[in-house]
């Protein structure tokens, strides 16, 4: 699926910029919305109603709390009507057998699982739309009443399917009134092109690691291929989605949009609370500006504080997949925070060689958490991490993915970006660059079938 879609965004792509720049600038909306569907429709055809119906759900409940300002009630009908139409959709396609499961583990019934799968992108485009309408509540935008510039909105092709979550306030000047000149398209192009290669050539190919160690069996492999494997997905879990998040921020540059930054390096953070600045920034950002917030925030008692962090990285995890691994996951992070409040986090600003180490240790065994969703085979993984089985399989893997990984390790830090910026200004030099990094991408998108994409079901 993963794989025919980068394929057919490649043929999809042309015609449909052509298409745009030729389009008057009364009806790029319009033709915006129109290629966003068939985009969409490709990937998804029968789930295409849901689309249509989150927009004209979003959009009547932001015309309602607009003409409704003098009445508090109904205003919060409107709110409410697109809070339960969007957690509701999400809630039923993607937990609905997540529950069945634990009733069914909980009462010993054998309630049959639905027959559903989750739509592309959904988790992404309710927190959008939700976005809009708790902002038109609040009086910070004006609800749209352009029924073509919201759908705009709500199905911009670039970031529909996996993000960066573009709130209607990010883009509310643009989807009014917007110019593409060629710097912009020579700009997006070049962030687009930087992004494929991070998600074709490296997260493709180190992401083969973590599958090998898995094919192998956790009970087979000595405690160096545990760590090696578990770094593995590390990177690919990083470049697989901010190599996206840069593709998609690049193509809303050549479409005349500025879309928020997703990532910042956050492999060099020195903290927990560090990190979470800098990895999956908008969905960051979404929480804390609609729940951590409206619960208090930490304008609080400590124990409230405690309990409004709680929810939060409760729902993040639990965001991120229907299983309890995920649920874990964020709370995880939620207790290393915590500790971090109350006084680790200065002490590794003061300790920055401990506070790698501290980050590498705890980002891997987070990153297991997040990619093994049976319990018992976490165990067994956690318990061959820390077991020291001697072996000299990791060596082999050592081998073959070494370069990679050391490609890997160096593009997560800005040194190629500074290297990078003393050549930009260098027409020929940074040309041969891009182009470059394209061909070896396409050219490694067509040779392979393996190019899964992490974050697709999410």
């Amino acid at each position: 699926m993963v794989f025919s879609s980068l394929l057919f965004l490649f043929r999809f792509l042309p015609a449909a910029f052509l298409l745009y720049y030729i389009t008057p600038r009364r009806y790029k909306n319009l033709a915006l919305v129109i290629l966003s569907l068939i985009f969409y429709g490709w990937g998804e055809p029968r789930y295409i109603l849901i689309m249509f119906a989150s927009i004209a759900c979003d959009y009547f409940a932001g015309l309602i709390i607009e003409a409704h300002r003098d009445n508090p009630r109904i205003m919060k009908a409107g709110l409410l009507m697109s809070v339960f139409f969007n957690l509701g959709m999400l809630g039923f396609f993607k937990y609905t057998n997540f529950f069945i499961s634990n009733i069914n583990a909980v009462t010993g019934l054998s309630i049959e699982f639905l027959s559903i799968t989750l739509p592309l992108g959904i988790s992404f485009y309710t927190f959008q739309t939700m976005s809009y309408t708790i902002d038109v509540y609040r009086g910070k935008v004006k609800a749209q009443k352009n029924v073509i510039d919201f759908s705009a909105f709500v199905v911009l092709f670039p970031q529909l399917i996996a993000g960066p979550i573009v709130r209607y306030t990010d883009i509310e000047r643009e989807l009014g009134e917007r110019r593409v000149d060629m710097s912009q398209i020579t700009d997006g192009a070049r962030i687009f092109t930087f992004g494929l290669a991070k998600k074709v050539l490296i997260a493709n190919n180190i992401g083969m690691l973590w599958d090998d160690v898995q094919n192998i069996g956790f009970s087979n492999i000595s405690s160096p291929l545990a760590w090696l494997g578990i770094l593995g997905f590390a990177f690919q879990i990083y470049f697989d989605f901010s190599g996206y998040s840069s593709m998609a921020i690049g193509l809303g540059k050549m479409l005349g949009f500025d879309f928020p930054q997703n990532f910042d390096y956050p492999y060099i953070s020195t903290s927990m609370t560090e990190f979470w600045r800098r990895w999956h920034m908008t969905l960051g950002s979404w929480f804390r500006e609609y729940l951590y917030i409206p619960l208090g925030g930490n304008r609080c008692s400590k124990k409230r504080n405690i309990f409004n962090l709680f929810v939060v990285w409760a729902a993040t995890g639990f965001w991120h997949g229907a299983s309890w691994n995920f649920v874990l996951w964020g709370l995880f992070f939620f207790v290393l925070l915590v500790i971090e409040r109350q006084g680790l986090k200065q002490w590794l600003e003061t300790h920055k060689p401990l506070a790698r180490v501290y980050m590498l240790i705890l980002l891997l065994l987070s990153w297991s958490l997040f990619a093994i969703t049976d319990f018992s085979q976490l165990g067994v993984f956690y318990a061959k991490l820390f077991s020291f089985t001697a072996g000299a399989d990791w060596l082999y893997y050592l081998r073959n993915y070494g370069v990679t990984i050391i490609v890997a390790a160096v593009c997560s830090t800005p040194l190629l970006e500074k290297l990078y910026s003393k050549v930009k200004g260098i027409p020929a030099v940074e040309a041969v660059t891009v182009l470059s990094l394209l061909c070896m991408s396409v050219a490694y998108l067509v040779d392979s079938t393996y190019n899964p994409f992490l974050y697709f079901r999410f």
